[in-house]
């Protein structure tokens, strides 16, 4: 299964998780943040963007295989990740 991104294909045979997260600035230090808590606490922090994290990393590795996509807004976001779960439900 080959997902065609705006920034290539993304193979989805071995991915072991899909998230949406929100790339942030906290006292100079870049992180992930959940949309959830984006949601509760997104007025502490500064908004770098809103990502889509394709996970490859086999569970209890310490070097992360990923791909991520950034979008500038949610509803981008979203309707992206809908695009790519729509290859689950086959």
């Amino acid at each position: 299964m080959i997902y065609k991104s705006k920034d290539g294909d993304i193979s989805l045979e071995k991915l072991t998780r899909l998230y949406p997260a929100v790339i942030i600035d906290m006292q100079g230090e870049i992180a992930e943040m959940s949309l959830e808590w984006f949601e509760l606490y997104g007025d502490k922090v500064k908004f770098i963007n809103f990502v889509l994290v394709f996970d490859y990393t086999p569970s209890g590795e310490d070097i992360k295989n990923r791909k991520v996509l950034k979008f500038l807004n949610k509803d981008e976001l979203l309707n992206v990740m809908s695009e790519v779960v729509q290859f689950f439900q086959k």
